[in-house]
C-alpha cells in the first residue's frame, strides 16, 4: 500500500511564506513525476507545479517566480516553497505522485490535502 502524507499548511498573511512537504511511503519500486495541485472553493483542481525524477519542472503561470518545487529522490519526498503568498493562493493543496509499487502496476496517487489560507 502506497501512501502520500502532506504537511506544512496553515494560515499566513499576504506576502508571507509557507513550505509544504509530501512523503511517499510503502512498497515502492519507482517514483515518476511528483507534484502539487490545489483546489479553491467552487473551483476545479489545478496543477500548481510538478517535477520529474530528473528534476525538470513545470509551474502554473500564476505561481511562477513565487513558488519553487523540489524533490529528494532518495527519500521519495517533494516540497513546495511558497513565497510572496497572495489571497488567491488560498486553497487545499494536494500532493500527487506517479508511483510504481513493487509487484503492482504504476498508478497515480494523491495525498489527503492540506489547507493553505492567505489572509490578513
Amino acid at each position: 500500500q502506497v501512501q502520500l502524507v502532506e504537511s506544512g499548511g496553515g494560515l499566513v498573511q499576504p506576502g508571507g511564506s509557507l513550505r509544504l512537504s509530501c512523503a511517499a511511503s510503502g512498497s515502492i519500486f519507482r517514483v515518476g513525476f511528483m507534484g502539487w495541485y490545489r483546489q479553491a472553493p467552487g473551483k476545479q483542481r489545478e496543477l500548481v507545479a510538478r517535477i520529474s525524477s530528473d528534476s525538470d519542472t513545470d509551474y502554473a503561470e500564476s505561481v511562477k517566480g513565487r513558488f519553487t518545487i523540489s524533490r529528494n529522490n532518495a527519500e521519495n519526498m517533494v516540497d513546495l516553497q511558497m513565497n510572496s503568498l497572495k489571497c488567491d493562493d488560498t486553497a487545499v493543496y494536494y500532493c500527487n505522485a506517479d508511483i510504481t509499487p513493487r509487484f503492482a502496476s504504476r498508478r497515480e496517487n494523491w495525498g489527503q490535502g492540506t489547507q493553505v489560507t492567505v489572509s490578513s
